[in-house]
């Protein structure tokens, strides 16, 4: 197969008139050749750290959307699924993936659970970090959220680390607001990226230490503009990642949104790709191609250099996306789940109380990370509820995998008038995470999810709506474009409601995420992430 276009070559900065001839999936030659056709061939696009399990969809039908955007490989921790199902979880995603013509590049786990303040599906030790490095279809060791485990010497993250050494596998990092002398340990560890920078000083002192940093572009957490000014100056030592992306957004973009907004701010063209399209290849040393002779045919048409959209997306040589259409087919697979919890009352979601003021969450629009503030109570018949009118509603985490009792706190920021909402999407350890302006909506919320198993909800007085998510309670077994549609209706009823934030389900789903500060709520109870310790909702 041959095929003309201009010829972007990022290794000696060229764009050229030219012709690639594809044989058995590799490129065997690029020759220079004089034809009129304007479209642009260059290395397809790769997003350097995501979980595939926030698309809510399984790996096959993200490929299906991914391709559309001229993404042909990403580097994904399966942290998600290990965390409701340990290793079990981790096969499935390599299993499903290898069924499309699509590049995963798969991690070990490294927390899993994520914190021993928090009750998961699974865990995964050092030994099974072991079992999983010595397989060739695992490229590196996942994101070590558990930086205090690094920083105190914890002897089980030691060996985690230990056999990454061992298997010569790279180790990602996530280790937001950590610097000075402590991110100086963490990095002399052996961990080499880091996607948590809120920051540009933070990146810039991250970067100066020698760790490669990912500008994240996600569906909550959005750090480009505060890190895109690094690029210039350091784009050798940077990739670009969404982390986690809501499938409503992965139906309009992804890393090809990124390289656009770069090149809006005049940044050299060259240095955006060799970011976008060749770095995650040299790190973690993937078999994707990068338009060289002797490669893996793995590259993109696209109209321009401006707007990024894409004609054409090749695998393998295989065309697999063209003019608007994917080209890769629906795969059956089997559902697996852990979802283990009886329904709930509304007396559950009480929470006696005579006192005066309480600690509450700040959530923070387009962060992961929150405040702690302190408020005046809203009591009713001794009971602590959600005062709507100052916007502090009553939220909960319900473990899904036994029953214990709900744990309750406050949070600020979702604006919910009526009604509530829920997810079993709860990063990391996927229980059940609802908030609402009532007991009684929180309970049916909760309630909505326990009987499908799995998914996202709203419900008001008169109208529940719920995105079912069979697959591990996170992801569903229907196609991206399903998906996306019931999701924009579930994101829409949910500011129908009074939610201000832009991603609602997707902020909520961090909230349960104990390893990023200040206030989280996990099963057991109000967590401060800054001493690494449970605290109280009563002041006093």
């Amino acid at each position: 197969m041959k095929l003309q276009g201009q010829i972007v070559d990022i290794y000696n900065r060229r764009i050229f008139k030219g012709e690639i001839t594809i044989q058995n999936g590799k490129i065997r030659s690029i020759e220079e050749t004089d034809h009129e056709l304007n479209h642009f061939i260059l290395p397809g696009f790769i997003d350097a750290h995501i979980h595939i399990e926030s698309s809510m969809l399984v790996p096959s039908e993200f490929a299906r959307l991914a391709v559309k955007h001229g993404t042909v490989a990403t580097v994904s921790d399966p942290h998600e699924i290990a965390n409701v199902l340990g290793i079990e979880g981790v096969e499935f995603m390599i299993d499903n993936g290898k069924k499309v013509p699509f590049k995963f590049n798969f991690g070990a786990p490294s927390c899993v659970p994520a914190t021993a303040f928090e009750s998961a599906g699974a865990t995964i030790d050092s030994e099974g970090i072991r079992k999983l490095l010595e397989n060739p279809e695992i490229k590196y060791l996942a994101e070590m959220m558990n930086y205090p485990g690094v920083l105190f010497d914890d002897p089980e993250v030691m060996k985690k680390l230990e056999w990454a050494k061992h298997f010569n596998k790279p180790v990602d990092g996530h280790a937001p607001g950590v610097l000075g002398d402590d991110i100086t340990k963490y990095i002399n560890a052996g961990i080499t990226t880091d996607h948590e920078c809120f920051t540009y000083e933070e990146g810039l002192e991250k970067l100066q230490k020698g760790m490669k940093i990912l500008i994240r572009e996600g569906s909550a957490a959005k750090n480009f503009e505060v890190l895109i000014d690094l690029l210039p100056q350091h784009f050798e030592n940077m990739m670009f990642c969404s982390d986690d992306k809501h499938p409503d957004d992965l139906l309009l973009h992804h890393i090809n949104h990124l390289c656009a907004r770069a090149v809006a701010k005049d940044m050299d063209i060259f240095k955006v790709l060799q970011v976008a399209c060749i770095n995650p290849v040299k790190h973690y040393d993937l078999d994707v191609g990068t338009l060289n002779v002797g490669d893996a045919a793995d590259f993109i048409v696209v109209e321009d250099l401006k707007t990024f959209k894409t004609i054409q997306t090749y695998s393998d040589g295989q065309l697999v996306f063209d003019e608007g259409a994917s080209l890769i087919g629906r795969v059956s697979f089997k559902n697996l789940n852990n979802f283990n919890t009886s329904k709930k009352d509304v007396s559950d979601f009480r929470f006696e109380s005579t006192s005066k003021n309480i600690r509450v969450i700040e959530a923070m629009e387009g962060q992961l990370v929150t405040n702690e503030i302190m408020v005046s109570s809203s009591i009713k018949d001794g009971n602590l509820v959600s005062n709507v009118e100052n916007d502090i509603l009553k939220m909960t985490v319900v473990n899904r995998y036994q029953n214990q009792p709900p744990a309750i706190a406050f949070i600020k920021n979702f604006g919910l008038k009526t009604g509530a909402i829920a997810s079993s999407v709860g990063h990391d350890s996927h229980n059940i995470i609802a908030v609402g302006a009532s007991d009684e909506a929180i309970c049916k919320a909760v309630n909505l999810l326990i009987e499908n198993k799995g998914g996202i909800c709203a419900v008001s007085d008169s109208e529940e709506q719920i995105l079912p998510l069979p697959v591990a309670g996170i992801m569903s077994d229907q196609d991206g474009k399903t998906v996306g549609k019931q999701y924009a209706a579930l994101d829409h009823m949910a500011k129908e409601l009074g939610s201000t934030l832009k991603a609602p389900y997707m902020t909520l789903s961090f909230m349960a995420l104990l390893v990023i500060p200040a206030l989280k709520l996990s099963d057991k109870g109000l967590f401060n992430g800054k001493d690494f310790k449970f605290t109280s909702v009563e002041i006093d």
